[in-house]
C-alpha cells in the first residue's frame, strides 16, 4: 500500500470513530434533553460515517494503477464518491428540515435541558479539530474526496453552532416566559438542514465539473502552454486541452512542426514536449501529443 493511501485511509477511519462517538452522545443526549436541534446535529454526524465509508472505497479504487480497460487511471472514483456524499447530504438535509418545521405546527414545545448545552460544545471543538486535520492531510495528498469529507465536518461545526444558539435561546425563553424563543432549537434544527442541504449542493458541483470533463481555464493552462513553447522546432502550439481527472491532470495536445522533418525527428520532438510537461508539473500523470506539420 502506498504511503500516501496510508494517510488518506487512517484519516478516515478516524473520522468515522470520532463521528460515532458524536452520533451516539448527540442522538442519546437529545432524547433525553428533548432537543429536536441536538437530534438533527446527530444524524448530520451519522451521515458523515455513511461518506467516510465511501471515502474508503474511493481511496482504494482510485489508487489502482492504470490497466488496459482503464488506461487514464482510476482518478475519478474520488470525484464519484463526493457525490455519493453530496447525495447522502441532500437526503438528511431534507429530512432534518421536516422534522424540525413539524415542530411549528403541534404543541408549544418545551425547552431542552441545559446539559445539551455542554453536548454541543464538545461536538463543535471536536469537528473543528477534525476538520483541520482531514483539511491538512486532504491537500497534502491532493484528495479531493478526503477534502470533501472535511468540509462536512466544518458544516457539521457550524450546524452544531447553529444548535448552540437554538438550544440557548429556547431555555432563554422558558426561563423568561418568551414564548416565541421556545422555537429556538426547531428554528436551529431548520438552519442545520440548510447548512448540509448548502454544502452538498457546493460538493456536486464540484465534483459534476470533473466529471464531465471539463477542461481547465486558459489562465490555469498558461503554465503548460509556456513549457511546451519552451521546446525548440515547434512551431505552433494547434491546440491545448487539459482536464482534471481526479487528483491529476491529463493533457491532450497538437503541435505543428517544420514538414521537411523526418517522422522520426517529428516523433523526437513530442517525446521531449512530454517529459518537459511530466516533469515540470508534477500534477500532470500523462500527455498526449499529436503532430502536424506547419503550413
Amino acid at each position: 500500500m502506498a504511503g500516501n493511501t496510508k494517510h488518506l485511509y487512517r484519516a478516515t477511519w478516524v473520522g468515522i470513530f470520532v463521528n460515532l462517538f458524536l452520533t451516539i452522545i448527540k442522538v442519546v443526549g437529545g432524547l433525553i434533553a428533548g432537543s429536536q436541534g441536538l437530534i438533527a446535529d446527530g444524524l448530520h454526524s451519522a451521515s458523515g460515517i455513511m461518506t467516510s465509508i465511501v471515502i474508503l472505497f474511493s481511496v482504494r479504487i482510485s489508487n489502482k494503477p492504470i490497466n488496459k480497460e482503464h488506461p487514464y487511471g482510476y482518478g475519478k472514483a474520488d470525484h464519484v464518491a463526493t457525490l455519493i456524499v453530496a447525495m447522502v447530504l441532500f437526503v438528511v438535509g431534507f429530512q432534518i428540515f421536516m422534522s424540525s418545521t413539524n415542530v411549528f405546527f403541534g404543541k408549544i414545545p418545551t425547552a431542552p435541558d441545559q446539559f445539551a448545552l455542554m453536548i454541543i460544545t464538545i461536538s463543535i471543538i471536536t469537528k473543528e479539530l477534525l476538520f483541520r486535520y482531514k483539511m491538512r492531510i486532504g491537500k497534502k495528498y491532493d484528495s479531493t474526496a478526503l477534502i470533501s469529507d472535511a468540509w462536512h465536518h466544518r458544516s457539521d461545526a457550524l450546524s452544531s453552532l447553529a444548535v448552540l444558539i437554538g438550544v440557548g435561546l429556547a431555555i432563554l425563553g422558558e426561563t423568561f416566559n418568551v414564548g416565541l424563543l421556545i422555537y429556538g432549537d426547531a428554528l436551529a434544527g431548520m438552519i442545520v438542514s440548510f447548512i448540509i442541504i448548502k454544502v452538498g449542493y457546493n460538493l456536486a458541483k464540484e465534483s459534476s465539473h470533473v466529471i464531465l470533463e471539463k477542461v481547465l481555464s486558459d489562465e490555469d493552462m498558461k503554465k503548460y502552454e509556456n513549457t511546451i513553447r519552451s521546446i525548440d522546432k515547434i512551431k505552433h502550439v494547434d491546440e491545448l486541452l487539459a482536464r482534471t481527472h481526479g487528483s491529476y491532470i491529463i493533457i491532450d495536445l497538437r503541435i505543428s512542426v517544420d514538414s521537411r522533418l523526418s517522422v522520426r525527428e517529428g516523433h523526437n520532438i513530442s517525446k521531449s514536449v512530454k517529459k518537459a510537461l511530466l516533469k515540470n508539473h508534477p500534477e500532470v500523470r500523462d500527455v498526449y501529443v499529436h503532430v502536424d506539420p506547419f503550413n
